[in-house]
């Protein structure tokens, strides 16, 4: 399987630091980051943490789309959303304090009951889910005919 990169730059301290981060492997973008915009307005710089929704939205989209297929649904199309808090460590500095998944579907022939149970299933085996069990990770699934 493949690998993927990226890598930031950084000059200065984290208070009054700036950072760019370049998608290596794709070369699909650069991105400023700096500490006040992480932890405030993100004044079109963007974050560890919104990265990291991005990874996991798109990561749990495509593997609710394979679920439902190895269940033998054909899903019409998939929505997620990916919401990740920092947070202060109780046990010093930070930490991604949890993060709220909300997804929606249209799958003909999928009760509420059995979308749920593979909603679920999507969540506990995305890779990106996988790699996050520190964090509290919580499932809003629907549904939408």
């Amino acid at each position: 399987m493949p690998s993927r990169d990226a890598t930031t730059h950084w000059e200065g301290g984290l208070q009054k630091g700036t950072g760019h981060v370049t998608l290596d492997s794709s070369n699909a973008g650069q991105f400023d980051v700096s500490f006040p915009t992480r932890t405030g307005n993100p004044d079109g710089q963007t974050s560890p943490e919104e990265l990291i929704a991005a990874a996991h939205s798109s990561c749990l989209a495509m593997n609710l789309s394979g679920t439902l297929e190895a269940a033998g649904y054909s899903p019409t199309s998939i929505d997620v959303s990916a919401e990740v808090t920092l947070g202060p460590d109780p046990k010093g500095g930070f930490h991604l304090s949890g993060i709220a998944i909300t997804l929606s579907a249209v799958v003909d022939g999928l009760d509420e009951a059995k979308f749920a149970e593979l909603a679920q299933t999507a969540k506990d085996t995305c890779p990106v889910s996988k790699a996050l069990t520190g964090t509290t990770i919580t499932l809003d699934a629907s549904l939408t005919k």
